[in-house]
């Protein structure tokens, strides 16, 4: 059978004999799956040598349990970055075990994996429906977070000695590493620890997952600042709203809030690249907008334009969890335009802001929350069954299993697909500003 069949196949601590105590209309069997691609130009590419199409499990409760809810103590930790609704997974995860399941014995990791280091001397949050009650409320993470991987070995010895059974992991790209390692280290000491993810990245840039949580609330946050930098515009002879939003490698975030705000007439994102000099570069087309509007509003993503900022400085640095530190694209283009619009002696305003933090840090919207309640259920669910090494996702609007070692950031807008067509039409920017 083909390799990119056996990549979708979800592991299994054992057979399942416990009945399940949520009752619902119908249970999910593992036989129920969703093809992994619909178009039928790829049809031939996704299907086996045995012409079995790819195809995915799909999330939902199982009629049997791996672990019996009575006996059965489950651990929360968050890593990484803040993301809107966070709160909202580890309310949602809580209130599945507590009340559908009858699992009583809940506890958050603190800080991350570093919570399950002993030297770093953090102490667990014992969970309950009073502690989490309000907490979707509140941006942030009532566990905290922190970057970067631990030893593997060390972090299942903490597992084991606190009778962990089943782990949920919130975060991205590095989290999903981690937790990786840590299902490696207990198939090798043959311990029954499901460890289940809830992927998290507010750029919606991992590949095969449809849309990640907290995507829609900084959306929502964003146009907010696009709208603050276009009435600042307005307000002043030749004014310029530059903002600066998240997408460290891809434009997702930056293009979505210019469709939803039709106010931005200059999108920067990483996968675009740009000149800034030159007849058909950005600062002349932004010359021209200014000589026939008198003002503009730029967007830019965080990632935009490394290339121009580092200059043949080669040196780059990376944070605990592997990311390259990105240089400030939004205060490069601040001192740039404003240089080259003195050079040709047009005065102008302009307004910086950068809303990133404060864009990370808010509560979920009704959409997001929505979203992060659906994750926070499912990934029960899995748990329970006792399938792990894998993490919970929306595909063509199906939430299905993915095993860990799937799912990797990546996902970019293409230069060439409907949605940077739309943003070109929206903001009508050249298509290229390429000297």
């Amino acid at each position: 059978m083909d390799d990119r069949f056996e990549d979708f196949t979800i592991q299994d601590l054992g057979e399942r004999a416990i009945p399940s105590p949520v009752n619902v209309s119908y249970y999910t069997p593992d036989s129920k799956r969703i093809l992994h691609n619909i178009y039928l130009e790829h049809y031939k590419d996704v299907t086996t040598a045995e012409g079995v199409p790819l195809s995915l499990e799909v999330a939902g409760p199982r009629e049997k349990l791996f672990f019996d809810p009575a006996q059965t103590k489950a651990a929360i930790v968050t890593c990484g970055g803040l993301c809107p609704g966070i709160n909202d997974v580890i309310r949602a995860i809580f209130m599945e075990l507590f009340h559908r399941y009858g699992v009583k014995n809940v506890v958050g990791i603190k800080y991350g994996f570093q919570g399950l280091i002993p030297k770093y001397g953090h102490q667990v949050l014992e969970l309950t429906p009073d502690i989490v009650k309000d907490i979707h409320t509140s941006g942030g993470s009532i566990l905290s977070s922190s970057r970067g991987m631990q030893d593997s070995a060390e972090m299942v010895n903490t597992l084991k000695r606190m009778n962990v059974d089943i782990l949920f992991c919130i975060g991205g790209d590095g989290t999903m590493r981690g937790a990786g390692s840590i299902t490696e280290e207990t198939r090798k000491r043959n311990l029954n620890i499901s460890v289940i993810g809830i992927p998290k990245t507010i750029d919606n840039d991992l590949n095969l997952i449809q849309k990640t949580f907290g995507f829609d609330t900084a959306i929502s946050e964003a146009v907010k600042a696009i709208e603050c930098a276009h009435a600042e515009a307005k307000g002043a002879p030749m004014g310029i709203g530059l903002v600066k939003i998240m997408g460290r490698q891809s434009g997702h975030i930056a293009c979505g809030a210019a469709l939803a705000q039709g106010d931005v007439n200059f999108v920067l994102i990483p996968e675009v690249h740009f000149d800034l000099d030159g007849e058909n570069g950005f600062l002349k087309a932004l010359e021209y907008r200014l000589k026939r509007s008198g003002h503009c509003v730029i967007l830019v993503a965080e990632g935009a334009g490394q290339d121009l900022i580092r200059q043949g400085n080669e040196t780059i640095e990376k944070d605990a969890s592997g990311n390259i530190r990105l240089l400030d694209i939004g205060t490069f283009l601040k001192t740039e335009i404003e240089k080259h619009l003195k050079k040709i002696g047009l005065e102008t305003n302009l307004k910086y802001i950068d809303p990133s933090y404060m864009i990370r840090s808010v509560p979920a919207n009704a959409s997001d929350s929505i979203y992060c309640g659906a994750l926070g259920q499912y990934a029960v669910h899995a748990g329970m069954a006792g399938k792990t090494s894998m993490l919970v996702g929306l595909i063509k609007d199906e939430y299905v299993h993915l095993p860990l070692q799937v799912v990797t950031s990546g996902s970019k807008v293409n230069p060439e697909g409907n949605i940077w067509m739309r943003v070109l039409e929206t903001t009508g920017q050249p298509p290229s500003m390429k000297a």
